[in-house]
């Protein structure tokens, strides 16, 4: 999966928790899940859950505190899957 289907996937997933929908429609790399996508932190750990779920993947505590923005999560995500590749 390249980044590309991972990015619109990922905005399949806060598409539900998005409170402003106009940012949702120009989501990059660079936009930040609170202050951009006006998700909340409660909600923000759906997101994490809806991810794990939707990748079938684990996702620690450090790596939960790093996904702040679009862009580290694709990161995250991507890393992830290519150590289930591995195994």
């Amino acid at each position: 999966m390249d980044k590309e289907e991972l990015l619109t996937k990922l905005k399949e997933i806060v598409a539900p928790y998005t409170h402003d929908k106009d940012a949702l429609a120009t989501i990059s790399p660079s936009t930040d899940f609170i202050k951009d996508l006006k998700i909340n932190s409660a909600n923000l750990v759906d997101v994490i859950l809806d991810v794990e779920e939707e990748f079938d993947i684990e996702i620690d505590n450090l790596e939960m505190a790093r996904m702040l923005n679009v862009g580290e999560t694709v990161t995250i995500i991507e890393d992830k899957l290519k150590a289930l590749d591995r195994k």
